[in-house]
This record gives C-alpha cells, sequence and structure tokens, in this order.
C-alpha cells in the first residue's frame, strides 16, 4: 500500500486549515507506517486529494485512467465559503457545483466532522461519505508556562495584562467584524487576531476593520506555528466567533493548549463540544461580554482539562490507524466503509 499525497495548490492554501490538514495527513501516514509519495510517480495505489483547483481535478482522472483508487478530502462546502472572500456570495452556487464535481470523483470522499458530512448528504452526492477529524499532534501543541512567557515577552505583556487572542483569515465568516467591536467595548483588554489574508481579496468592510486605530486591537498578521503556540500558552482567551466551519483545525490547537475557549453557538458544535463542559459558548454581543469577563476573572470554572480530553481523542496517532482501515477497504474488501 503507498499513497500519493496530491499537493497541487498547496502552494495557495498553505497557510489555511487545508494546508494544516494535508500536514496532519502526512504526520498521521508517517506515524502508522503507511508509504507515500508526494510527487508523482507509477508506483503508488492511492491518490488523496485536499484541494479542489482544476489540477486537482485533472489528477484524479489520472488515477482514475491508472485504476488507483481516489480519496478525496472535503474541506470546503458551499455554506463554509459564503461570506468569505470578494464575490463569494454570488459564486457560492457555483462553487458548490464544482465541489460536487470534484468530491464526486473520489472512491469515497472524507470529511472532518458528522456536521459537514450531513452537510454534503443534503447535496445529493451519493458517493460513500466518512467523517474524520483532521487531528492534532499532542507532541506539538500542548501546554508550557515558558512558551507563554516567550509570548509575553515578545509582545511586552504584563503578567497582569489580559489577552484575548483568535486565529484565521481576514473574512466576515470568521467573525472578525464582531472580534473588533468586543475590542471597541472593552478597551482595558489586549485583541490580537493572527492570520493573514490578501487585502486585494477581501471587502472594504473588512479592509477598514484591519485598518482601525484601536490602541487593544492588533492584527499581527500570519506567524509560524511555533509562535502560535506560544501564543495559545500565553494568552488568557481563545475567542472563536467563526460563523461557519467544518471542524476548525486552529480550535484544536487551542483545546490542545488548555487555553480558555470562548466559542460561538453554531450548529457544527452541537454535539462534540458542550456548553459549560469543555468550553463556553455565546451568542449575542452581550453574552460575549458577559462571558470574557468572567473567564477571563476567573469567576466561572475552568474547562481546559475537560477541553483537554477533546483534542486526545482527536489524536493524530488515532487517525493514522483510521487512515489505514479506510485504504485497506477500498484496496482489499471493497465493503461499504462506516465510520461515521
Amino acid at each position: 500500500m503507498k499513497v500519493w499525497m496530491y499537493k497541487g495548490g498547496m502552494k495557495i492554501v498553505e497557510k489555511s486549515g487545508v494546508g494544516r490538514a494535508y500536514e496532519h495527513q502526512k504526520l498521521a501516514l508517517k506515524e502508522r507506517g503507511i508509504p507515500f509519495v508526494t510527487k508523482f510517480s507509477l508506483d503508488f495505489d492511492v491518490i488523496q486529494l485536499n484541494t479542489i483547483f482544476p489540477d486537482s481535478f485533472f489528477a484524479t482522472l489520472l488515477g482514475k485512467l491508472m485504476k488507483k483508487k481516489v480519496v478525496y478530502y472535503a474541506h470546503s462546502t458551499m455554506e463554509d465559503f459564503r461570506k468569505s472572500f470578494k464575490g463569494s456570495d454570488f459564486f457560492a452556487p457555483l462553487f458548490k457545483k464544482w465541489i460536487m464535481l470534484c468530491y464526486q470523483m473520489g472512491d469515497i470522499i472524507i470529511t472532518p466532522t458528522q456536521y459537514s458530512r450531513e452537510l454534503l448528504l443534503n447535496y445529493g452526492i451519493k458517493t460513500e461519505i466518512v467523517s474524520l477529524s483532521n487531528g492534532i499532534d499532542l507532541n506539538f501543541y500542548h501546554q508550557d508556562k515558558k512558551l507563554g512567557e516567550n509570548f509575553r515577552g515578545k509582545y511586552q505583556y504584563k503578567d497582569s495584562d489580559k489577552v484575548i487572542m483568535s486565529v484565521g483569515h481576514y473574512i466576515e465568516r470568521k467573525g472578525i467584524e464582531d472580534f473588533a467591536e468586543l475590542a471597541k467595548r472593552m478597551p482595558e483588554f489586549q485583541f490580537l487576531w493572527f492570520g493573514y489574508t490578501n487585502m486585494n481579496l477581501i471587502p472594504d468592510k473588512i479592509r477598514k476593520i484591519i485598518q482601525l486605530n484601536l490602541p487593544n486591537l492588533h492584527f499581527p498578521g500570519y506567524i509560524s506555528r511555533e509562535e502560535l503556540r506560544e501564543a495559545y500558552c500565553g494568552s488568557d482567551l481563545f475567542l472563536f466567533m467563526t460563523h461557519e466551519e467544518t471542524e476548525g483545525i486552529v480550535l484544536l490547537e487551542a483545546l490542545a493548549t488548555k487555553i480558555p475557549i470562548l466559542l460561538r453557538d453554531i450548529p457544527i458544535y452541537e454535539k462534540w463540544l458542550e456548553d459549560k463542559k469543555q468550553v463556553y459558548k455565546a451568542r449575542s454581543m452581550e453574552d460575549f461580554e458577559k462571558s470574557i469577563r468572567e473567564i477571563v476573572a476567573g469567576q466561572v470554572p475552568l474547562l481546559t482539562e475537560e477541553g483537554y480530553l477533546v483534542a486526545y481523542e482527536r489524536n493524530i496517532n488515532g487517525i493514522g490507524n483510521e487512515l489505514f482501515e479506510i485504504y485497506s477497504s477500498l484496496l482489499v474488501t471493497q465493503t461499504e466503509i462506516h465510520l461515521v
């Protein structure tokens, strides 16, 4: 068994969740001892795709012509394409048709959560769809006081400063507008948004938010995974205000590093993250503000140990075992797979 980890288009998405997921998959295969290549060769049994660019479509056709098995990772849906880049709402229906065409080329489709699986099933896709987390590397993401001190020293924060962080593209869907509004309402806290999007791709209203002159609102841009790990360890709260996700790798990273988490109460997190059990949830701006103050002040229970268990269940080692089962089923038994 050998897997061709197709990396076409990775330069475009390497700083996104898709790029992170691709690296997680490679690590999972290494951990499980599954041979793989990242460049084309005649010696492979399964082609695994993560992107939906035209070159990926043609790579899928090549795999089909060579009578190889095709595993397609479905990271994107029409729902999370909306409210992202310029024109995304207008093109969303066409985007849906395109991703359906791509995904259905697979012999099996893998999507990160049961929520995203149900979305794809509702599209009318007939190909077998299984849900399998993108996973998290617990050897890398873990709580470390020294790393937190490095972060605070780098950004010149005192122990008494209260730091609220988030991670994501500069897009409306990620909740960046509400994040900025909370910074306005809570000038005594420092708000940092890590991540970057080409300013030419985002609407004017989002560009204006990035350019706001608020002393407690900061956009440091894209940082390395090492620097991001330090930020998780050194901040007081991870605030995830996204309106739509297929999983949220940065959320898994936050859970793994045991930082308190407040997220928007949206359907994807209904079944695997419970309010006041592993994380705190909010809907209105008033609830977000109230919860932030309570969590940072230590007026509510600390849920980080319970949250860590969610990340532990999605450890890379377990993901590698699940992938091995999927490949084996495709290559040997050809039976239906029922990982849901």
